[in-house]
């Protein structure tokens, strides 16, 4: 069926989106020095039409990195910055009593909050208390609010971009499982080379600082998002990504690495997000089928956040990434 729908695509069609993406790509790069492995899984999130968390120490520019996409493809974008006194009702809205002038009757009216929008940083997310970060859940998931009993629908397309300072953990709240399930990718900002940084330097301290030009349309997304959906994945793939996420849990791998340190593994939603990103950046390469790499490129960011190490792991020094390298080197596509 995957096949039969990419086929019907037009081969100008595909050509015309997948060079907006490319110019997307560049527009981003006027503004964000370096990062292009960042940038690239961004967009892949993107294109995917999910959620990222974003972790990284503070100065990476990773507000500066949102913001630039949002003006790339010319869509709203706000930003809330998140601390412990944050109620759910500042980010989902609340509602507020009016007066009609003429009658003088009083009814409330629902006034959105900022999550009415199509990017939305979610600033230090785990600063705010759970209360408040599980009134983006259903936002996040059913691309709706529900407040009064009245359903609120969200603009198309809406992005989440979440950011985590990993160093400093005191008076934070840690994210549940169920709300970090959420988010289809986990990307991991690191410091910039000698040279990004003095180019940075450079560029932030001089007069008149660019913006990213405007280069793709609303209607173009929603159409790249569809295509995604639409890419050829075949089912010895299928099984090999099915495979490569059963192999995170303890109770039934047969990966050592994964029962000795890992005490819970990743769910159903991860095989989703894990096909879903390959497909994406099969995408951004031009291809519209994916491929053995596809999949292995995204297992780190796509399943980082949704596999919990054990006591053992942290004892021992083993990272994450050690983990999944494990997992790769064991499970083998048919």
């Amino acid at each position: 069926m995957a096949e039969q729908d990419a086929a019907a695509w037009s081969e100008s069609e595909v050509a015309g989106l997948v060079a907006k993406v490319e110019a997307l790509k560049h527009s981003m790069a006027r503004v964000i020095i370096g990062q292009e492995g960042v940038v690239d899984l961004l967009v892949t999130c993107l294109l995917a039409g999910g959620h990222a968390l974003v972790e990284g120490v503070p100065g990476l520019g990773k507000t500066l990195l949102v913001k630039s996409l949002a003006q790339a493809t010319d869509m709203q974008f706000r930003r809330v910055q998140f601390t412990p006194d944050l109620m759910p009702s500042d980010i989902v809205g609340t509602e507020i009593l009016e007066e009609d002038a003429a009658t003088r009757q009083r009814s409330f009216r629902f006034q959105p909050g900022p999550v009415f929008t199509q990017v939305l940083l979610a600033d230090e997310i785990n600063r705010a208390p759970p209360k408040t970060q599980s009134a983006l859940l259903e936002a996040m998931q059913e691309r709706c609010v529900t407040f009064a009993g009245h359903t609120h629908m969200l603009p198309r397309p809406f992005f989440v971009l979440a950011t985590q300072n990993p160093i400093e953990q005191a008076g934070t709240y840690p994210l549940p499982e169920a709300q970090l399930d959420r988010f289809l990718l986990r990307i991991d900002v690191v410091y910039p080379t000698e040279d990004e940084e003095v180019m940075m330097v450079s560029k932030t301290t001089q007069s008149g600082l660019q913006d990213a030009e405007p280069v793709m349309d609303v209607q173009s997304l929603l159409r790249l998002q569809q295509l995604v959906r639409d890419i050829a994945i075949g089912e010895h793939l299928l099984r090999y990504a099915t495979r490569l996420v059963r192999a995170t849990r303890p109770q039934e791998t047969l990966v050592a690495a994964v029962k000795k340190h890992v005490g819970w593994g990743a769910g159903p939603r991860a095989g989703q997000a894990l096909v879903l990103a390959a497909k994406a950046r099969a995408l951004m390469a031009g291809r519209l089928a994916v491929t053995r790499d596809d999949i292995a490129a995204m297992l780190q960011p796509v399943l980082a956040h949704r596999v919990l190490r054990n006591f053992e792991a942290e004892a021992d020094g083993v990272a994450m990434v050690d983990i999944l390298q494990a997992i790769r080197a064991e499970i083998r596509v048919d």
